[in-house]
């Protein structure tokens, strides 16, 4: 097999959305610290929605980006959070794959904490080849072929390849 078909995970991004409320925030931190043992960062607004009273630079949330070998003993723990069970739907079409959990305290070894409460997350895997890089490059930056693109059937042999996940149609 060709080894610049080979997929790998570039990065797992997790994600909590609290709105204005900012003690959810900080609790959205506290949780993602603990998962992924690293610091998260808020998320603010760009756009000003008047009904919401939203307006640019509000912190509405936290999130948290893994890579490399803290993103592949995270994933296992993750998909068993859910079973070990995806969706047709939560794939997209360029290899990204996107599931929510609905509580935190299902995640092995991450206990509940009351300070926190119960709170859910929002998981994003993105996968990617070797040579992906062009399109990133700071010069000469590409866009990649079709041919060597992540299709949605690629993306889900891989998972249940690596991970033993059951993808169930729609």
């Amino acid at each position: 097999m060709n080894q610049m078909k080979n997929i790998r995970i570039e990065k797992i991004t997790l994600n909590i959305g609290a709105g204005k409320d900012q003690s959810r925030i900080e609790k959205g931190i506290a949780l993602l610290s603990m998962i992924g043992s690293s610091t998260p960062i808020k998320t603010v607004t760009n756009k000003r929605i008047q009904e919401w009273g939203l307006r640019p630079g509000l912190p509405i949330g936290c999130k948290l980006t893994l890579r490399k070998a803290k993103a592949l003993s995270v994933l296992p723990r993750l998909l068993e959070a859910v079973d070990n069970k995806l969706n047709e739907r939560q794939f997209d079409e360029h290899g990204n794959i996107a599931f929510g959990i609905q509580e935190y305290i299902e995640i092995r070894d991450v206990k509940y904490d009351p300070t926190i409460g119960i709170m859910g997350l929002q998981v994003c895997i993105t996968l990617e080849r070797p040579g992906y890089r062009i399109k990133k490059r700071r010069m000469l930056a590409r866009r990649i072929p079709s041919r060597h693109r992540i299709s949605k059937q690629d993306a889900i042999s891989f998972m249940a390849g690596n991970f033993k996940t059951q993808v169930e149609a729609e």
